[in-house]
Formats: structure tokens, sequence, C-alpha cells
């Protein structure tokens, strides 16, 4: 095996249903000399089994397994420790790249040395098969390149610059992935790696991934995970306090998490009766302990003294606040409806 220019990170859970169009993307990449590092966080179904098959059949490919089942994060570090190569990415399990994404990808560090991070062209698959480009910020997209502090505000702003990408390997292992919480924390590491870019640059390979219901993150469905937010984002604002960051832009993150926050907890609000006590006592200590975590000063201006998103260190306050704005916006809503 020749010594490989990119390594891939693959961490799969119960994704046997979906890892042979991944893993034949990977194998089948017009750059030929790559390693692909598979780990699988202990499934219960025969993902483990699949993998080796693969490994068998390719000496690319390396098949790890986590001890006990730890999530994405802690998996795609783990496989950190095996790399070898000076670039690397990520794909997740169920989603796959055109055959000369990364090849794409590898030109743009070889044609402009100074580029730290080379996000891809992102297609969203949705299950009924339709796609839709995610699109990239006007400056990529017409083929100038960002600064790091410009690509770390565009993906605070709702994702306008998403974080799927090659980068070098040595910023994997400087920053490698928060494991804060299950979900959430690992989109900390995009953001530090755009920030800590010196230019980022776009490319033409595609990654293509896979929209579905069943994913904890998606909007319309609801697991306890999507509370992971709250400490997510106080850690990425911790990580912040110790880089050489402009206080205006940690503002500008901090109005960003006091979205979050309320989002989470209307979230709360609206599937009460799907939990238990026990976990609606531990959803109240943590939004005590986030609500504790803001100061006024961080609260956007306009947003201060507005009902649903008045500030107050009070949990009961904020509480009643927030019931308060639900009513008058459901009562709006029925009476535009009528």
């Amino acid at each position: 095996m020749t010594e490989p220019k990119i390594s891939i990170l693959v961490a799969a859970y119960n994704a046997s249903a979906t890892l042979p169009k991944c893993l034949d993307s990977l194998l089948n990449q017009t750059l030929t000399d790559i390693e692909v590092l598979c780990v699988d966080d202990c499934s219960e179904d025969d993902t483990y089994e699949l993998l080796r098959r693969y490994a068998s059949k390719d000496e690319r490919l390396r098949v790890l397994r986590t001890p006990v089942n730890s999530g994405q994060a802690m998996a795609r570090n783990m496989a950190l420790n095996f790399v070898h190569a000076p670039y690397a990415c990520m794909v997740d399990a169920d989603d796959w790249l055109s055959n000369d994404c990364l090849q794409q990808a590898f030109q743009v560090f070889q044609q402009y040395p100074d580029t730290d991070c080379v996000p891809f062209r992102l297609i969203e698959v949705h299950e009924d098969g339709h796609e839709v480009d995610f699109g990239l910020p006007a400056q990529l997209s017409a083929g100038h390149h960002m600064s790091g502090m410009e690509a770390f505000k565009a993906c605070l702003d709702g994702w306008q610059l998403h974080g799927l990408y090659l980068t070098r390997t040595e910023f994997y292992k400087k920053i490698p992935f928060d494991t804060t919480t299950r979900l959430y924390s690992d989109d900390n590491t995009s953001r530090l790696h755009y920030l800590h870019s010196r230019e980022v640059r776009a490319c033409k390979g595609i990654y293509f991934y896979r929209k579905h219901g069943s994913s904890m993150t998606t909007v319309s469905k609801f697991s306890i995970y999507r509370f992971d937010y709250i400490e997510a984002n106080l850690s990425l604002r911790k990580s912040l306090e110790t880089e050489d960051v402009p206080s205006t832009v940690i503002r500008r993150f901090d109005g960003f998490r006091w979205m979050n926050f309320i989002g989470c907890y209307r979230l709360y609000l609206q599937h009460q009766a799907d939990m238990t006590q026990t976990q609606l006592k531990q959803l109240q200590a943590r939004f005590e302990a986030g609500l504790q975590s803001f100061n006024l000063s961080d609260i956007p201006i306009s947003y201060r003294w507005r009902l649903g998103y008045w500030f107050t260190h009070s949990l009961h306050l904020f509480d009643k606040q927030q019931r308060l704005y639900r009513r008058v916006h459901n009562l709006i809503s029925h009476n535009t409806d009528h």
C-alpha cells in the first residue's frame, strides 16, 4: 500500500443498510492513495462483519471497534490515532461521495498552499429521492477564498457554510472532535477548524448527505438528545474564551447561543408529555445551569425586553414568560387562520 494522501474517518453504528453505498463511493475514488478508517461503535446489527468483509478485499480499509457504545465523536477520535495521511475528512456511514470528490479537494490544496479547509459541494438527498443543493456562501461559489474568521462567522449564521470538508490532519490532531455531548458538540470542531484556517476554498467534489426522518437531529423528530445543544454551545463558548477572538465575535456567538437556548426550551414545553419525571427533572437542572451561563450583555439588544426573549436568571420567570409567549402565539395563529 502506497503512503496515503487522504484519510477518511467513518463512524458506524447499526449502519449495515447504508454502509455499502458509502464504502463503495470511498474505495472507488479517482484518487486512489487513500486510507479509510472505519470505527464500529458497538453495533447491534452486522455492521462489524460487513466492515471486516470489505477490509478483507481492500487493504486501504482498516476496521476498529469501540469497547462500549460511545457516540460518533468518540469513535472518530479513536480513528484519529491511526491516521497516516497529511489530509483528513469525515464521512458519515449513511452518506457517500462523488467519485472525483477527494481528487477535486486535493487539487485545491495543491494549487493553493495557504488553504487549510476545503468544503465539499453538499447535496442533500431526501427520502423520496429528490436532491437539494445546500449551497455555499457567494464568496466561495464565485471561486474566491474566505479568511478563517469569515468562514467561522458564516457557519454560525444558520450554517451558511456547512461543516463537511477536507482539512489538514494537523488540524484534527490539534482540535479533535468535541465529545462534550452525544449530539451537536462535534459541530464545534468544524467551527474551530474554520476559525484557525488561513484560507478556506471550495471544491467541485460532491458530498451526498442523506436527509432522513430517523435522524435524531431532524427537526420533526423528538429525542432527549436534542437538548445537548445547550451544553454543546456552552462548550464552544468556553473554547472561544481561550482563543484570540474579538469580543464582538463572542457576543455574536452568545446571541446565536441564546436563540438556541430559547428554541430548546420551547421544544421542552412542546414535548413534556413525552418525557418521564426523571427526564423532566434532569432537563430542568440543565436549563437552570444553562440560564446562569448568560449575562444580559450577551443578549442582542433587539431581544432583551421582547416577550419570549426577555432575559432573566430566574428559571421560574423564564418558564412563565415562555408559556405566556406560547399562549399568545397560539392565539394569534388561531385568529389568523379564521
